[in-house]
């Protein structure tokens, strides 16, 4: 399943791991087998030790709120329906060393604060005028 622009390529071998986890509504990243190392963003190899292994590891979805932006102005047309959203990194609590772009969703603005807990949600992205849906991670404020 090929899909287009502002889609990822939920095929490409590095991270395919994570977008086969998330349709499972399971947040997972890689880790080296040989040092233990966190590979995210995942290129192939292991940043650390460059070994060519990778595990593929669930992890609980709870994570806190590293930064934030608030973007008000779509860069792209498919993302016109989609502003204002928060676009923002978080820190997974299994592996803290590791900052995971995502989308905020179900919160104030106003109260948002680095360190915040935060939860992994899973829900379709989509974009109008853009065939396709896949599963992806969200994040959400921990209540």
């Amino acid at each position: 399943m090929s899909l287009s622009f502002p889609f990822p390529d939920i095929e490409w071998e590095p991270t395919q791991g994570f977008w086969e986890a998330a349709s499972r509504e399971t947040l997972a990243l890689p880790r080296c087998p040989s040092c233990g190392r966190w590979d995210w963003y995942p290129t192939g190899t292991c940043g650390a030790c460059e070994g060519v292994e990778t595990a593929w590891q669930d992890l609980s979805g709870e994570a806190e709120l590293f930064s934030w932006a608030v973007v008000e102005r779509a860069f792209a047309k498919p993302f016109a329906d989609r502003v204002p959203f928060v676009a923002a990194l978080v820190l997974p609590r299994e592996a803290p060393s590791v900052r995971i772009p995502t989308n905020l969703v179900d919160c104030k603005v106003e109260e948002l604060r680095v360190g915040l807990r935060l939860r992994a949600v899973f829900r379709g992205l989509e974009f109008s005028g853009v065939e396709g849906r896949i599963v992806a991670p969200f994040f959400a404020p921990d209540a």
